[in-house]
């Protein structure tokens, strides 16, 4: 009987400032960069070297993760999880994880956290979504102020 790929028993991921962490599979399925490599093994052990993403946001991700892959966590407690994990966050902790999640490819943690920074920025002034994104602007205030004016509409 040939051996199957899901021998994998223990995946250790290693972030870029040099944290280690060990999962479960069931962990990282959603990681879909993780995941190519591990389908490409057969091994019961696997280090994956993440070098865009540090430890902290490698944690945050894995408890997230943790919660989305229980079974026994209902549709509720999960919603208050992810209630409570977003309220916890400052801005930047959720740019990194937006930024975490597309180099991991992970489709709906992505879309979690963007919905997350979409909430915080909604209604927010030009000037708040520039600090937020840490964008200059490429206009004088003369030529700011005249685009302004041209479309006071978008500014109500």
């Amino acid at each position: 009987m040939a051996a199957e790929k899901s021998s994998i028993k223990i995946i250790t991921l290693i972030a870029a400032d040099g944290s280690v962490f060990e999962v479960e599979p069931n962990i990282v399925k959603e990681m879909k960069t993780v995941q190519s490599y591990i389908d490409e093994l057969d091994q019961n052990t696997v280090s994956i070297p993440l070098p865009n993403v540090f430890g902290n946001d490698l944690a945050m991700i894995i408890e997230y993760c943790k919660k989305h892959a229980s079974e026994e966590e209902t549709k509720e407690a999960k919603e208050e999880f992810d209630f409570e994990f977003v309220k916890r966050m400052k801005s930047d902790d959720k740019l990194r994880l937006l930024q975490a999640a597309s180099y991991l490819n992970m489709e709906s943690f992505l879309q979690f956290m963007a919905k997350a920074i979409a909430a915080e920025i909604e209604n927010q002034s030009v000037e708040f979504v520039r600090d937020y994104f840490q964008i200059e602007s490429d206009f004088t205030p003369e030529e700011e102020a005249e685009l302004r004016k041209e479309n006071e509409w978008a500014f109500k």
